[in-house]
């Protein structure tokens, strides 16, 4: 049994789990969108991801990336360089309207990560502003990245999009905001420490609705888009309603960050359901 969870906890740690969910998010925006999903640009994302959450999370300062000597640390690191390897692999066949959006978002994080603001560290410890940060290269990754794939002009419905997956990743944040009270320091100003959990969660609480509601916002409204929201829209709020600032090892890291994979797998099952029974499948 130590081996599983070994293997569980090392899936976690390696932001095996999280670049999952980015992809969730990126196959939902082909989907969405009805744009072909790029093969290419998927996996880029997916090794990426990997490698960007463990450079966030074990490589900010450079000496002690490099110079690992713990082994579990040495076996992510070593699976962040793979997982680099085949990011650039796949990035070769990326268009240059593609690139030009990663270049973008990829400065962005350098600015969230590294120490290159005169009175700050980094925008991570720039009071408040880390969870919109997070929110926004998300956003920008799984939404504009494929449009640009697909040479989409950026419409209406597609900012609409855009604004909802920045609502839906923030809300996300938020069970990792408290739980992370205990660790964070006062300066970096997170919402719970200006506002305090209750508050914190009621805030979460509007942006909910804020995320199904902006669905009719939309020029072209599918019912399988309105239903799978609206299941959304009852998970997240649950998921908010059992956030404490005491969880469960794996809430956060798993149970939360799963939530991007389960929309993905619900959106699947309701194409097929929605392609068997054609009649039901109607638009606004």
């Amino acid at each position: 049994m130590k081996w599983r969870k070994h293997i569980f906890d090392f899936y976690l740690d390696a932001s095996i789990h999280v670049a999952f969910a980015v992809y969730a998010l990126l196959q939902i925006s082909f989907h969405t969108l009805n744009i072909s999903p790029n093969y290419h640009l998927s996996f880029f994302v997916f090794f990426g991801s990997i490698s960007c959450y463990n450079f966030i999370k074990y490589g900010v300062e450079a000496e002690k990336y490099i110079l690992v000597a713990n082994e579990y640390h040495k076996g992510i690191q070593f699976l962040s360089l793979i997982a680099v390897a085949f990011a650039l692999y796949h990035g070769y066949f990326l268009s240059l309207n593609v690139w030009m959006g990663i270049i973008g978002f990829v400065f962005l994080t350098g600015l969230y990560a590294l120490p290159v603001l005169p009175k700050a560290k980094n925008l991570r410890s720039w009071g408040g502003l880390k969870i919109f940060v997070v929110a926004l290269v998300w956003a920008g990754v799984t939404v504009l990245l494929p449009v640009f794939s697909s040479n989409k002009i950026v419409s209406w419905d597609i900012g609409i999009e855009i604004f909802q997956r920045f609502v839906f990743v923030f809300v996300l944040l938020i069970p990792f905001e408290i739980r992370d009270l205990a660790y964070d320091k006062a300066e970096l100003k997170t919402l719970p420490q200006r506002y305090g959990v209750t508050k914190t969660k009621i805030f979460a609480g509007f942006a909910i609705l804020l995320f199904f509601f902006s669905t009719f916002l939309k020029d072209e409204i599918g019912i399988e888009e309105l239903i799978l929201k609206g299941i959304l829209f009852l998970l997240l709020g649950s998921m908010i309603y059992f956030t404490k600032r005491n969880q469960s090892k794996y809430f956060a890291s798993f149970w939360v960050e799963a939530i991007p994979i389960f929309w993905f797998t619900m959106s699947i099952v309701m194409e097929h359901f929605f392609r068997a029974s054609p009649e039901v499948a109607l638009s606004f």
